[in-house]
């Protein structure tokens, strides 16, 4: 596959998951980090170093590097990325990961409508079978998101991330094809 087909413009009502841009650098430097944002994610949220254009531009960088990584563009702006990883061909499968940076655009619908798009092209486009992914237990929006669109908690790591001296568990979620299919047939 080449990297035109493994990373094409995703567009959807609201959402548009697209490769990265210059101007994604400024964007992602306006966006900083949030200190709740930060901790869904498994971070400190007291003791966030700020983010400086270097960073703001490694951050671009490595979406540049993963062909199966897109920025998620809402009203014409960068607010994140969408990717997959760990892609393994032989089994079919893949990894998800999300990142809306934006603390005003949460619990809106724009996460959903972007890991829709995601999956309609990874199991379509890409052929995948699977996609899995690992989200800590107390983010319960991101949970939320996951199973609306067909995610299923499958295992659990205990006492896997360590936020502010807190042990928490990873939840270990995954979709089929089948599942999501039916449940896009179903809207």
């Amino acid at each position: 596959m080449t990297a035109m087909t493994l990373r094409p413009r995703l567009v959807g009502e609201r959402v548009v998951l697209r490769a990265p841009i210059a101007s994604d650098v400024d964007d992602r430097l306006a966006l900083g980090r949030d200190p709740e944002i930060v901790k869904m994610f498994g971070g400190d949220p007291i003791n966030i170093a700020p983010l400086t254009r270097q960073m703001a531009q490694n951050w671009v960088n490595d979406q540049i590097d993963l062909e199966t990584a897109w920025i998620i563009e809402i009203a014409g702006r960068c607010v994140g990325d969408i990717r997959l990883h760990s892609i393994n061909q032989i089994d079919a499968r893949a990894v998800l990961g999300l990142g809306i940076l934006d603390p005003t655009l949460l619990g809106q619908g724009y996460g959903t409508e972007a890991i829709t798009l995601l999956l309609q092209h990874a199991f379509g486009a890409l052929g995948l079978h699977r996609v899995s992914l690992r989200v800590i237990e107390f983010n319960s929006r991101a949970i939320a998101a996951y199973k609306k669109v067909g995610f299923k908690e499958e295992g659990r790591e205990r006492q896997a991330a360590l936020v502010q001296g807190e042990r928490y568990d990873d939840l270990i979620m995954g979709v089929l094809a089948h599942e999501f299919h039916s449940l896009e047939a179903q809207s």
